[in-house]
């Protein structure tokens, strides 16, 4: 019996491929860089399953030249490049792969954190340049970590990991999200509940972990940096339109926060200009989960769930199970 087509839009790893492979026959976009979407429309055409990741959307034009899709699997938490619904009405399971990455992230948003904080990429490029000339009392002073207050927006897997980070910095926790987590959770995290206009006045740092949503778009905008500490720094590592970068650009530049760390931007991979021209910046290229160890695991998680379903069960992160026939 001939195995289902599948197309992967990325080589994956070996330990993925590796479930995939004994399951589908499948094709697996390797040339450098994201694939086309010229290409990636002929590539579906006769597939029953795609590995997608965040830079492919996948909506009624892909879905109009892919009649036997059956499931996406994309590799990662976020699934805002899927029109879910649409895939609802024709069918079609889509995955995502939670749970694996949230430490991974957190520890990039430290990362930024603390480089943004103690104005370590400044230094590296000073002693780089071969211009440093040794130690002095004011030189790249920044801010402490230790004993502030962190502010977490969204407080789900990642948000919760953010907040056991800051147990080790002595660090107060305010967090606000849609609902309050449970008794113990706030116990054992020394966290507290409080409305958004709250956490932006009295904390320290501010770290996003929402969904890109209709409401969470733009969520931190210019009214936002108005609340906030001069002294403040904000890290972004979820999605970049949930901060509007124009309104980042113009408070930096008057100095109503003092940083910003971001791994994620509005318009990615453009980044707005008047940030880059800006010192008190640190950014990664969104490497959120980008460990070896979690990647494996997300692309691995995909394939499982691609796998389950072909296998007559419901795969384990299926975001609209509703559209599961097995």
């Amino acid at each position: 019996m001939a195995k289902p087509k599948a197309f992967a839009t990325r080589a994956l790893f070996p330990e993925a491929r590796a479930v995939l492979d004994a399951e589908f026959e499948t094709d697996y976009w390797s040339q450098p860089g994201g694939i086309s979407r010229v290409e990636l429309l002929k590539r579906v055409a006769d597939c029953e399953a795609l590995v997608c990741v965040i830079t492919e959307r996948v909506d009624e034009d892909l879905l109009a030249a892919a009649p036997k899709l059956r499931i996406v699997a994309t590799v990662s938490v976020g699934y805002d490049h899927i029109d879910v619904a649409a895939c609802t009405r024709r069918g079609i399971v889509v995955t995502n792969t939670p749970g694996v990455l949230d430490d991974t992230t957190a520890d990039l948003a430290w990362a930024l954190l603390m480089a943004v904080a103690r104005r370590v990429i400044e230094g590296d490029a000073w002693v780089r340049s071969g211009t440093w000339n040794g130690w002095d009392l004011d030189q790249l002073v920044g801010g402490d970590v230790h004993g502030k207050r962190l502010g977490i927006v969204g407080f789900g897997r990642i948000g919760q990991r953010m907040a056991r980070r800051a147990l080790g910095f002595d660090m107060r926790v305010l967090y606000t999200g849609r609902r309050c987590a449970p008794t113990e959770v706030e116990k054992e995290l020394r966290a507290e509940f409080v409305p958004l206009d709250r956490l932006l006045a009295e904390s320290d740092f501010f770290s996003l972990h929402v969904p890109l949503l209709p409401d969470t778009r733009h969520l931190i905008n210019a009214a936002s940096f108005l609340k906030m500490k001069r002294t403040a720094y904000l890290i972004n590592t979820t999605r970049g339109p949930v901060v509007d970068e124009a309104a980042l650009v113009e408070a930096l530049k008057a100095g109503q926060i003092a940083g910003a760390g971001l791994d994620v931007y509005e318009h990615e991979p453009k980044v707005h200009p008047g940030l880059l021209a800006l010192k008190n910046v640190v950014f990664t290229p969104h490497i959120g989960s980008a460990s070896v160890e979690t990647r494996t695991k997300m692309a691995v998680m995909a394939a499982e769930n691609m796998a389950a379903l072909f296998a007559g069960k419901r795969p384990p992160n299926a975001l609209n199970p509703e559209a599961i026939h097995v």
